[in-house]
């Protein structure tokens, strides 16, 4: 495997940031951190640049000893939320720092800054300074110079959540064609998940500094690994079942639940489907509470046995069945069992 993480965990003082984590990143893949604020993504990504020491574990690429060596001579490039430009510094000037630096010659220094600039849209802006960029143009110049030295691994932390929502999605889509076309191993951390289910080959998802589930977006959408992930990626209806919560969705109570044992179920709004004219037994009927038009969808939420369940409907099928109640029914395929619990 190119990149290795084994058992890496960062203590501060009494605080675990990160716990045990054990990861391997496929040469050429686009790997996300995501999880809530505050989870360890960041300071994960920290100990890969080596600008944080982790307080155990092993960080391998291709075999060798990441530990070992400064951050400095592990050619990451790495490119921050905050866009880190040299104010004083023209686009193609701080494209060309990270070149000087490792003693570039001057003529292939030239080449390279205006291959970065054009890779990146912004040929035409190579003289302006940062202040005279916008927000995503200045983070255009960050990629680009983070790029421009050819790095091992890319490692991107929040590089879009400073940005208003049309330029994140255009920039979401510029990123990942380039990290194609590069074929170049990324690494980025977000708390969007959209943004990780779009982006990333696989997303490792964090909570409180420990490993949730590791897989590909549809991995984690469709057959999540907990309440967490269940909650986290996209939306889900969380539902009691047994000992008495909930006599119409009694029905879809685990065959192996103990008697007396209550657990939790999961059922994503858009599986849940509505029932047109003669109801039968398998037809669960609520209050609706509140409705949503989005547009392409309606969100309604509809009161069962003092439980919410969040149903989407497309705008043809709302208008056909919306009243003052609804009739649904919900797939058993479509429910995902979450464990018992006692209350």
């Amino acid at each position: 495997m190119f990149l290795e993480l084994r058992n890496i965990t960062k203590r501060f003082g009494s605080v675990v940031a990160v716990s045990d984590v054990s990861l391997d990143v496929a040469k050429g893949s686009f790997v996300c951190f995501v999880g809530p604020s505050g989870c360890g993504k960041t300071t994960l990504l920290r100990m890969i640049a080596g600008l944080e020491e982790p307080s155990a574990g092993q960080l391998l690429l291709d075999g060798v000893d990441l530990l070992a060596v400064p951050a400095r001579k592990r050619n990451f490039g790495v490119v921050f939320q905050s866009y880190s430009l040299f104010p004083n510094m023209t686009a193609s000037e701080n494209v060309a720092y990270g070149l000087e630096c490792r003693k570039w010659k001057r003529d292939k220094i030239a080449v390279e800054v205006e291959r970065m600039l054009a890779m990146v849209q912004l040929g035409d802006q190579a003289r302006k300074l940062p202040h005279q960029l916008s927000g995503g143009q200045q983070q255009r110049v960050a990629l680009a110079r983070a790029l421009a030295p050819e790095p091992t691994v890319l490692l991107l932390d929040e590089p879009l959540s400073a940005l208003d929502a049309k330029v994140r999605e255009e920039l979401r889509v510029e990123i990942k064609n380039l990290q194609s076309k590069l074929g170049i191993t990324t690494i980025m951390v977000t708390h969007d998940q959209d943004e990780a289910m779009e982006m990333a080959d696989r997303i490792v998802l964090l909570n409180a500094g420990v490993v949730q589930q590791i897989g590909t977006a549809v991995d984690l959408y469709r057959e999540p690994a907990n309440r967490f992930v269940a909650e986290f990626i996209g939306r889900m209806n969380i539902l009691r079942l047994g000992n008495g919560a909930s006599p119409a969705l009694g029905r879809y109570r685990p065959a192996q639940l103990a008697d007396g044992k209550a657990c939790l179920i999961g059922v994503r709004p858009e599986h849940i489907e509505p029932v047109v004219g003669n109801a039968d037994g398998e037809v669960i009927v609520g209050d609706v509470v509140r409705s949503v038009f989005l547009g392409n969808i309606t969100r309604i939420d509809l009161r069962v046995d003092g439980q919410t369940l969040q149903v989407e409907l497309s705008g043809g099928a709302s208008e056909q069945v919306l009243g003052p109640r609804l009739s649904v029914k919900i797939p058993p395929e479509a429910i995902h069992f979450l464990g018992e619990t006692e209350t």
